[in-house]
């Protein structure tokens, strides 16, 4: 008996200190700025040599193979690789035990130049029809040439589907990217949420800017040929070369990586949405017009009211260039997507936005500034019960290094904020409650720097619609959130 009074005080003391700490959270009195002293790897991509970008034995062995959802609910998977000697097939087989493959689908094969360089032979195989929750082996390639990996589907649609997505932006193919990358693969994420900026290929020049890209999708491989990889594009993707006699944007990138736009009735490539298990995400483009009736603004307008909250309750948003930023890098850049879309994400009560570019962590409050105009209302954020949280994760470990001076005073729409590599995790539980976590690469995997409970803008708000029954420690959790 004494043991369990020891246990319920402590649980108590526990519970007391959260209260403690979110309430300063929420009401905004509480912004920190790290003073974390990192002793990161230089800023400087990994040697050619080096065995993470090995190429496969074998033939025109299948490399750079990576994965992403396939269609709008989760029951289909796009399987990209790449053949470097000769096209070869472009044949996906895959079943349910290992080595034995009862199903196979037939994908597609494209090649491009980029000034002299010639890409090899990239696949596209569309594998659909397969069922929810379920474990697939699949092989790619012929004879013995050939290779096998895995892959497993999400939890039907549903409101209280579990599942946890890892949140990644702006890599590169550094030493601090690999620590990164390594520190995701622990985290028991499954699925990453990929915020642009992806290999840093444009920071070379003619040639070198081909191979780059080719490197990054080999030393990836060993997370994306295994899980999808939910892709979004940032400004290093646009490879507008003139110089080169390259002006066709984004041409490395939409040749190389699929994504399933069609699904969601989008009219390109670079803005789409998703669903799944228990979430709907919704993936922008910073880079393409989106003002007024842009091809993008009509299309977000519609996806917004096609999403139920009823089946996926957790509404996300993913971008490249972030909304609220109080680092001197990329300060304001984010403005005119701002007042485009802000009055939308606190209509729809978007739960929370992730964006990359800035190469350093920061969290804001609940905020928002839909109330300004050129002539009145509040120039200034203010909280919003309403609206999102602002989360930029740009920090994954590319050359350009970290984006270390924030402004100064911290603003008060500012929670916390750091310049350290790492990666994010949100743990989706139920259709009430999140959990957040930010771990910075120093830490090693099971530490988490910043982290919150994240409480669901939808059934968290309307106290009708909770049908969860609460445990003893849930509703001091449910009191805590955000």
């Amino acid at each position: 008996m004494a043991g369990v009074a020891r246990m319920e005080s402590m649980l108590v003391q526990f519970v007391v200190s959260c209260l403690v700490f979110s309430s300063c959270l929420r009401y905004g009195n509480a912004g920190i700025t790290s003073n974390f002293v990192r002793s990161e790897y230089p800023s400087v991509d990994i040697p050619l040599d080096h065995r993470v970008f090995a190429v496969p034995k074998g033939h025109n062995a299948p490399q750079q193979v990576h994965i992403t959802q396939g269609d709008y609910n989760g029951k289909a998977v796009i399987i990209s690789w790449v053949t470097a000697d000769e096209p070869g097939t472009s044949k996906v087989e895959y079943g349910t035990s290992e080595k034995k493959y009862e199903f196979s689908a037939e994908g597609t094969i494209t090649n491009y130049t980029f000034y002299e360089y010639k890409s090899g032979y990239i696949h596209h195989c569309h594998v659909d029809g397969l069922e929810h929750d379920t474990k697939y082996y699949y092989k790619i390639g012929s004879g013995d040439s050939s290779r096998e990996f895995w892959f497993i589907t999400p939890p039907k649609v549903g409101p209280d589907a579990p599942y946890k997505f890892g949140i990644i932006g702006d890599l590169g193919q550094t030493f601090n990217s690999l620590s990164t990358l390594e520190h995701y693969m622990h985290s028991g994420g499954q699925t990453v949420l990929f915020l642009g900026d992806i290999s840093y290929a444009d920071r070379y020049q003619y040639n070198d800017i081909g191979i780059r890209w080719d490197t990054w999708g080999r030393f990836a491989e060993q997370s994306t040929a295994y899980q999808p990889w939910i892709w979004s594009a940032g400004n290093h993707e646009i490879d507008y070369m003139p110089y080169l006699g390259e002006v066709t944007p984004f041409k490395n990138y939409l040749h190389r990586f699929s994504t399933p736009y069609y699904a969601s009735k989008s009219s390109n490539p670079l803005w789409y949405a998703i669903r799944r298990a228990s979430a709907h995400i919704i993936v922008l483009s910073s880079y393409s017009p989106f003002v007024k009736y842009t091809p993008q603004w009509m299309w977000l307008r519609e996806e917004l009211n096609r999403v139920d909250r009823e089946k996926t309750p957790w509404l996300i948003v993913l971008m490249h260039v972030p909304i609220y930023n109080s680092n001197d890098a990329h300060y304001m850049e984010g403005e005119s997507m701002r007042a485009a879309f802000e009055s939308w994400f606190v209509q729809y009560k978007v739960d929370v936005i992730f964006a990359g570019h800035v190469h350093a962590y920061e969290r804001s409050y609940r905020i928002s500034n839909i109330h300004y105009n050129v002539s009145s209302g509040d120039q200034y954020p203010i909280s919003d019960k309403s609206a999102p949280v602002y989360i930029t994760v740009g920090d994954g470990g590319n050359q350009e290094g970290l984006a270390g001076k924030f402004r100064d005073p911290q603003p008060q729409y500012s929670a916390f904020r750091e310049a350290s590599y790492g990666h994010s995790t949100l743990e989706i539980h139920n259709r009430t409650h999140a959990l957040y976590h930010w771990n910075r690469n120093d830490d090693g995997k099971k530490m988490a720097t910043d982290a919150f409970v994240l409480h669901n803008q939808y059934w968290g708000t309307n106290h009708r619609r909770r049908k969860l029954k609460k445990h003893f420690a849930g509703k001091y959790i449910d009191r805590a959130a955000y």
